[in-house]
């Protein structure tokens, strides 16, 4: 019996790693970004968005997500920052108050990373992107950590007199942390 046990000790951990995980707990998550500023790094975050994730690292590509950010959630370091990049000539945010990603692959890369590809869209533009992301599970939770490059230009964010790339660098990193509990079974 205690061999049976000890069995059946060995084998858990690995049917742990099979579950699927989509309960997001937005209070342990996070959407971040850094950019450039005259070269200088900066960094900011969104305090509201919304996730819906499906995600089982043993079956990669059935995985599926949804991430909609409230860009008028900005901080992007100061109230006056937060003011001007909310404004027309960035985020637009009274007319698209919305950025929003929806995958359409995730393939396993190996060493529990994976990488995801689908369509991010901000102020009436919609792009493709690639984002690779890790897995890491903490007991009953799953952690992905990853960062999808964007050039800001392509999507109209920062025009007129921001548009010089010298003064705000066209590439950002949105950075991101979902942490997920296992699915409701």
């Amino acid at each position: 019996m205690k061999q049976m046990a000890f069995i059946a000790a060995l084998f858990l951990p690995l049917a742990a790693a099979a579950a699927e995980f989509s309960a997001v707990m937005p209070e342990k998550s996070s959407v971040a970004f850094v950019f450039k500023q005259m070269g200088v790094p900066m960094d900011g975050k969104f305090a509201k968005f919304t996730a819906r994730i499906g995600f089982d690292p043993a079956q990669a590509a059935k995985a599926s997500a949804q991430i909609d950010v409230d860009v008028s959630s900005i901080d992007a370091g100061s109230g006056e920052a937060n003011d001007e990049v909310k404004g027309k000539n960035w985020f637009n945010a009274r007319e698209f108050p919305v950025a929003r990603f929806v995958s359409s692959s995730v393939k396993a890369l190996g060493g529990n990373r994976f990488e995801v590809l689908g369509k991010m869209s901000m102020k009436g533009r919609t792009r493709d992107v690639v984002a690779p992301f890790s897995f890491r599970q903490d007991g009953p939770l799953a952690v992905l950590e990853g960062s999808i490059p964007i050039q800001r230009e392509r999507y109209g964010i920062g025009e007129g007199a921001w548009s010089d790339t010298s003064i705000v660098a066209d590439e950002v990193q949105v950075r991101f942390r979902f942490t997920l509990g296992a699915a409701k079974k």
